[in-house]
């Protein structure tokens, strides 16, 4: 690799994302004109160093229920909390304006919790829901969901109008739909009262910061058929070749009685319709190819952030990277990789 000013061919590309689907939770988006380095290299900011907010720090005041208090601060720690204001929140261990006991607007969110069974019949269940957050924007995701079917919206849930109206901590949610995420059962007189502290963290310090659910991206597949041999095989064979493939990657045209593609993207790079040509003493009747330089993502979240958050928050994380290592670079400072880019 030459570097610039060094007189040698230049490797810059200008990556392109076009967006095939995207909601809420979920996105699907082609990535080209970059190669497959840059491609994990965003699926692990996506994974590991996106921040969000969850629940760090739990005081337990009573808790005379079945499950000790390891095991309810555990299950308080992953639900997933609405996290629009992580990025311009601070780190705990950097923030200059506190002392870490959560009492701070700038790096943490206080909640409370407070549940008693007085039914003798009935067994109380305690979920994210009777979570109280002091901060508005920041709140259970399963509180966010209800508030906005509660509206009877369809747009996603609105933290600042939220936050304007300090209406969120105090309502109750009737819906069976947004039954939220179960903490702890409590029988006749149990009780369970605690306080927490939710702080920003990224996913590589712990899961529970993590915002996606699920990252995937897989080479472009690039199919062809050689329509001369394909000629030379009967209908059946076709039907045998076509089935041949685990996944539902070509078809047989109903009209021209030609094999096509019906979905290259369903291919699974198992070469098993490849190993039927073979079989069938037709080698070079299909082949497939990855394109190199395009790929393909899947992205699912866990609701503290939407897709279309996580994806520009990961490429904002990771332009901040490689400038500390431009940084770096330009201050001489990268030791063996300085030398081993200028050729040492």
């Amino acid at each position: 690799m030459e570097r610039a000013g060094g007189g040698g061919a230049s490797y810059q590309r200008f990556p392109r994302v076009r967006i095939r689907e995207l909601r809420d939770d979920f996105a699907k988006f082609e990535l080209r004109d970059t190669d497959a380095s840059m491609a994990n290299a965003l699926r692990r900011v996506m994974i590991a160093e996106v921040p969000t907010v969850a629940i760090d720090l739990v005081e337990i005041e009573v808790n005379s229920s079945v499950l000790n208090d390891e095991f309810i601060a555990h299950r308080l720690g992953l639900i997933p909390l609405t996290s629009a204001a992580a990025m311009s929140m601070r780190f705990s261990r950097d923030c200059d304006a506190c002392d870490g006991d959560g009492s701070c607007e700038y790096c943490s969110v206080e909640f409370h919790l407070a549940a008693r069974a007085t039914d003798s019949d009935q067994t109380l269940e305690v979920t994210s829901n009777d979570l109280r957050s002091t901060d508005p924007k920041v709140c259970p995701v399963d509180q966010a969901r209800a508030y906005q079917h509660a509206l009877g919206g369809s747009e996603p849930f609105d933290t600042a109008a939220a936050a304007d109206q300090r209406q969120l901590p105090f309502l109750t949610f009737p819906f069976p739909f947004h039954e939220g995420i179960l903490i702890v059962k409590l029988r006749r007189g149990q009780e369970l009262r605690l306080r927490a502290i939710a702080r920003k963290g990224i996913g590589k310090d712990h899961a529970k910061w993590s915002p996606a659910a699920t990252v995937t991206f897989m080479y472009e597949p690039e199919i062809r058929i050689n329509e001369e041999l394909m000629e030379t095989l009967t209908l059946d064979e076709k039907r045998n070749l076509v089935e041949s493939s685990p996944t539902k990657v070509f078809n047989i045209d109903p009209n021209t009685q030609q094999v096509v593609v019906e979905d290259a993207e369903a291919y699974t790079y198992d070469d098993e319709v490849i190993k039927k040509a073979d079989a069938m003493g037709k080698p070079g009747l299909i082949e497939i190819n990855a394109k190199e330089d395009s790929f393909i993502f899947t992205v699912e979240t866990t609701g503290a952030i939407t897709a279309y958050e996580l994806i520009m928050n990961a490429i904002t994380v990771f332009r901040q990277k490689l400038d500390a290592v431009r940084l770096q670079d330009d201050d001489g400072d990268l030791g063996e990789l300085g030398a081993h880019l200028v050729g040492g």
